[in-house]
């Protein structure tokens, strides 16, 4: 799965003001065709408007997390993290992944529930935001080896803001042996 998606689609008019922000979006499923939600989700991220560029990675399995803990028996997760080139305001783009999301069947009844799709804003650039509706960065996200190794293995560089490179939160996580192991 890993590449650039390019876009064939007409381009809104961009204010000359306005500077790509390199955003990071965690998706997972554990319902259904998993690989193929994944695939149509990427597809439909790149089609957004402003959004110039899309990389993902390869998928990984992981086991599903409800409140109680790790679950052997709930359908493991495909996860995935792709890197999106955007024009959008964060909060714009977050209300977008979440009409994929619905289009895609995802209900919210159950907090931790199986889901046909999810779609996490894990960090904008290196906005820090403790609003109730945009938390930047994802305030779980170094504790999720599915989501900081994903992440990795498309962009060496990479860091959260506020925790650090992203391949020592990785290192850090996989070196304790009681790692928490939740869904993004």
């Amino acid at each position: 799965m890993s590449r650039t998606l390019a876009q064939d689609l007409p381009r809104p008019a961009r204010p000359a003001s306005a500077t790509p922000v390199a955003a990071v979006v965690a998706l997972g499923a554990n319902l259904g065709d998993r690989a193929a939600t994944l695939e149509q989700a990427v597809t439909e991220i790149a089609r957004l408007p402003l959004v110039d560029e899309v990389r993902v990675s390869d998928p990984v399995e992981s086991v599903a997390v409800t409140l109680e803990g790790p679950s052997d028996t709930a359908p493991a997760y495909l996860n995935a993290v792709a890197l999106v080139t955007t024009r959008l305001a964060p909060s714009v783009l977050l209300g977008m992944l979440h009409a994929i999301e619905s289009a895609h069947g995802r209900t919210r009844r159950v907090r931790w529930g199986d889901r046909t799709l999810d779609l996490d804003l894990i960090a904008y650039g290196d906005v820090v935001s403790s609003e109730a509706g945009l938390l930047l960065p994802h305030p779980r996200a170094a504790e999720r080896e599915f989501v900081l190794a994903p992440w990795l293995a498309i962009d060496a560089d990479a860091v959260l803001p506020g925790r650090g490179r992203v391949a020592d939160l990785l290192a850090r996580l996989r070196s304790t042996s009681e790692a928490p192991e939740a869904r993004a």
